[in-house]
């Protein structure tokens, strides 16, 4: 019992560590955010006119996508961020304390996930004015965003094991993104996968990043959730069960 507190107090702590630096760097905030308003924007304003959605506006198809993929692209920080504390000599002061080693990656990926909450909340405000409304109720909306941001703690775990593994923060920075991009274009999340090739609409009807877009959407929208609320969990613990102890294993290693 007594190590569990100690466990769960060092998490706490990292989580505050984690925290506080976002406070005293608000320019990480603010260029998490630019990319993903400027995505918003670009599909509306550009491409929306061209894109067919059946039975809604496109801004309604569109935010939650959106929503989901800029979680995804936030928790790719966690690798980033694990890279620069070791390449700074970081996680050998955090090695001489009496601390547990899962708490340093922990803290992280509960931290980033508390800044993606931020970005969240940002993004519907912007798609507010442009045009999003929450059609089926707060609750939905929010169960719609517990989901999303459940999937990007996963994938913060996915990250963590890039972070540890990499040599210096561009490493991690190339190897955690270049594998995403096909997954977050290669879904539902701006397009409807039907519109896709047939040999591209097996991967895109299964992938991770699919079945979460539709729970959202369809959490949101008030159409039923299907066979994709389940595979969205089934991923989430999937995902969870083989990475976490991956991630503490390369951190032993790394350190």
């Amino acid at each position: 019992m007594n190590n569990l507190s100690h466990t769960i107090s060092d998490i706490w702590i990292m989580v505050r560590r984690n925290a506080l630096h976002f406070v005293r760097m608000p320019q990480l905030i603010v260029f998490s955010t630019i990319q993903p308003v400027m995505f918003l924007l670009l599909f509306t304003y550009v491409f929306g006119g061209a894109i067919k959605t059946p039975g809604t506006h496109y801004i309604q198809y569109l935010l939650p996508g959106i929503l989901v993929q800029t979680i995804v692209f936030g928790s790719m920080m966690t690798g980033i961020g694990l890279a620069g504390d070791l390449a700074g000599g970081m996680i050998d002061r955090f090695r001489s304390l009496p601390m547990s080693r899962g708490a340093v990656l922990a803290g992280r990926t509960i931290a980033d996930a508390g800044r993606n909450v931020f970005v969240v909340l940002l993004m519907t405000g912007v798609g507010y004015i442009i045009g999003f409304r929450i059609e089926h109720g707060l609750f939905h909306f929010i169960l719609a965003m517990l989901c999303a941001l459940s999937f990007g703690f996963a994938f913060s775990w996915i990250s963590a094991v890039i972070g540890v593994s990499a040599k210096d923060v561009e490493t991690a920075q190339s190897a955690g993104f270049i594998w995403v991009f096909p997954l977050v274009f290669a879904s539902s999340i701006f397009v409807p996968i039907q519109t896709m090739p047939d040999w591209l609409q097996g991967f895109a009807k299964h992938s991770p990043i699919t079945v979460t877009v539709n729970t959202v959407r369809s959490l949101i929208s008030g159409l039923p959730v299907g066979d994709n609320g389940w595979q969205m969990l089934l991923w989430i613990v999937g995902i969870l069960l083989v990475f976490v102890p991956v991630a503490v294993w390369r951190y032993r290693k790394a350190v």
